[in-house]
């Protein structure tokens, strides 16, 4: 039986999954595109619709090969650590910093299917449905829907059915979650919670905010990757931000995002699973009184976590020299320069301003030197 409730932004159900398969088969663009993934054949895929009972039985047929795959082709390898604050009885809340759209939650999602043979829930906005097909496909991989570009009034109940959705998720149903620290991704890496984010979370429960946090089990996350992909698409958005204040991405600019990260070389990757937050939020909850300054506390302890668990690479420890001439690390930096100019040279916008650009840069890949310094010493 399909469930309604959440009925517009909840993944897929069970009895869904044929029919959505099927639809999919009849996508030329979809079929396109995933048919150059060698784990992928259109006939096969087909003939497995009426398969699945669950999506995780789906995910592990189909997801957790192709993602294989990706690791394979576009990374030096996929790590990971503190799998011991993973588990298998109860839902968690994955807060994590957020550096590309699609393999954010990818990579999680197979560390997990590695870990615990479980995957999880991931929230997508839906400025991202550039096509039909993707929110079909994402929905059939446990994603569901925040919505953006919402009037005021409208964000508000949205914000609530959401935060609704999250706690039922994890407290009924035990799902995992994925969940981004901020909306948007922190194009110069600096990786700070948003205070709305956890206003939002605290929406839904009946008692204070720290109360109606701490049974989400909120576990923030790190995810380290030794190169972006995307680095010099967001390096020239915000040249163009700063040009132009009113300038806003086009839905065909995230599509280019995705596209990029799931097709180009991330170089190393490792992830952190962090421990619980819920000792942290006790100690919230007893020392801190006013409502928004316990939002701010929460942030702080979220990003402490995350910052403190990077794994930091060469080209990390080289820009942390040519932005401060600080050399802090005995290693060697390898092509760290070369690779950076390279993405340099990509770089196609108007009145391109090399010298602010290649700022930009150097602070994407110092700023999580940063912080882990700050955070560690």
């Amino acid at each position: 039986m399909i469930s309604i409730m959440f009925e517009d932004i909840r993944p897929y159900e069970g009895a869904e999954i044929r029919r959505v398969i099927e639809e999919l088969c009849n996508d030329v663009e979809f079929v396109a595109l995933a048919s150059k993934v060698p784990t992928f054949d259109v006939d096969r895929f087909r003939a497995s619709a009426a398969k699945y009972a669950t999506l995780i039985e789906f995910q592990r047929d189909w997801e957790r090969p192709f993602l294989e795959w990706m690791v394979k082709r576009n990374s030096e390898g996929l790590t990971m650590s503190g799998t011991e604050n993973l588990s298998r009885d109860e839902g968690q809340l994955f807060l994590t910093n957020h550096r590309d759209i699609t393999v954010d939650p990818a990579y999680l999602a197979l560390s997990l299917i590695q870990t615990i043979d479980d995957t999880c829930e991931i929230a997508i906005g839906d400025n991202l449905y550039v096509r039909p097909w993707i929110e079909k496909f994402v929905k059939l991989s446990r994603s569901f829907t925040v919505r953006r570009n919402l009037t005021r009034g409208e964000m508000v109940r949205a914000f609530a059915e959401l935060s609704q959705y999250v706690r039922y998720s994890l407290t009924e149903k035990r799902a995992h979650i994925w969940m981004a620290q901020r909306e948007g991704r922190s194009k110069d890496a600096t990786d700070l919670t948003q205070e709305s984010l956890i206003k939002m979370l605290a929406m839904s429960g009946s008692g204070s905010l720290i109360d109606n946090l701490l049974n989400l089990n909120i576990c923030p996350t790190t995810l380290s990757y030794e190169f972006d992909p995307c680095d010099y698409l967001k390096a020239g958005e915000m040249q163009m931000k700063r040009d132009n204040p009113n300038y806003k991405k086009s839905p065909m600019d995230d599509f280019i995002s995705m596209k990029e990260g799931i097709n180009d070389n991330h170089g190393r990757i490792h992830i952190h699973f962090g421990k619980n937050l819920r000792d942290k939020l006790t100690e919230i909850g007893r020392n801190v009184a006013n409502r928004k300054e316990q939002a701010e506390a929460v942030c702080r302890a979220c990003d402490c976590e995350i910052h403190g668990n990077y794994v930091l690479y060469p080209i990390n420890y080289w820009a942390y020299e040519m932005r401060f001439g600080d050399r802090i690390w005995d290693g060697d930096y390898g092509m760290s320069r070369e690779y950076l100019e390279g993405q340099l040279a990509k770089i196609d916008i108007a009145n391109s301003d090399e010298e602010f650009l290649w700022a930009k840069l150097i602070e994407m890949y110092s700023n999580p030197v940063l912080s882990y310094l700050k955070t560690n010493n």
